[in-house]
């Protein structure tokens, strides 16, 4: 049983099932159809466990914005394949939305910062001009929490990195952010580093659209790129 705890749920789901065969064929109890009835268990199994394992699906697909919409004035465009958001002439805010929404999901996308590099990644999200309700993974500068989470127009920060993970950022370099969000948790990964662990039954509340942000202030130019989702169940 100390195997079991220490592989998967379904392998674990297998390996028990084949002791009760087992025990069972021990026992002479029924054995003419244990075979025949053991197989349909497995394949039932096996099927299963196939069928909920969603696989990771671009969101992105190099070429154009098709599945975004654009929020505000500042630039959202394509080159050489990566998604860049940069700082237009009135310097405010802006956002680049999915327009299928996402509850339960991971979501991985690889980040640049090229400039000054204020932006982030929201989830839950519903926009209306460039008013943003919703949940922010930070993308920020060295030394301003990215990978901490952020509720707009609500009860701001909700947890920062501790300090020590500041340096996982590659400033002027790609960089890989992960993000988990089933039921009420929510985890944040940087470069394979764990920045957070939170858990919110508001956020848990709620679903919405994902979405890229450029941070008011003019400057900023930002690429994105492998900007993929899974959704999973809570």
């Amino acid at each position: 049983m100390l195997y079991c705890c220490l592989v998967s749920e379904q392998e674990s789901q297998k390996i028990i099932l084949i002791i009760i065969i087992h025990y069972l064929s021990k026992k002479n109890i029924m054995k003419k159809y244990i075979q025949t009835f053991a197989g349909i268990l497995i394949f039932a199994l096996i099927a299963t466990t196939a069928f909920s394992q969603k696989k990771y699906h671009s969101i992105f697909n190099g070429k154009d914005l098709s599945g975004w919409k654009i929020y505000g004035t500042e630039k959202w465009y394509v080159d050489s394949g990566d998604l860049v958001c940069e700082s237009g002439p009135e310097k405010k805010y802006g956002y680049l939305g999915t327009i299928k929404q996402y509850k339960d999901f991971e979501l991985t996308i690889d980040f640049k910062q090229e400039a000054n590099g204020n932006s982030g990644v929201f989830f839950h999200s519903s926009i209306d001009g460039t008013t943003i309700s919703g949940w922010q993974a930070e993308v920020a500068p060295p030394g301003d929490h990215t990978g901490g989470i952020y509720e707009s127009y609500g009860r701001g920060w909700l947890i920062q990195p501790d300090s020590a993970k500041e340096k996982v950022l590659k400033m002027g370099k790609w960089n890989t952010m992960k993000i988990r969000v089933v039921g009420d948790d929510v985890t944040t990964w940087l470069n394979g580093v764990q920045m957070i662990q939170l858990k919110d039954e508001k956020i848990g509340s709620r679903t919405g659209s994902i979405a890229l942000q450029i941070h008011q202030g003019g400057g900023i130019k930002v690429r994105f790129r492998n900007i993929k989702i899974k959704e999973v169940k809570s």
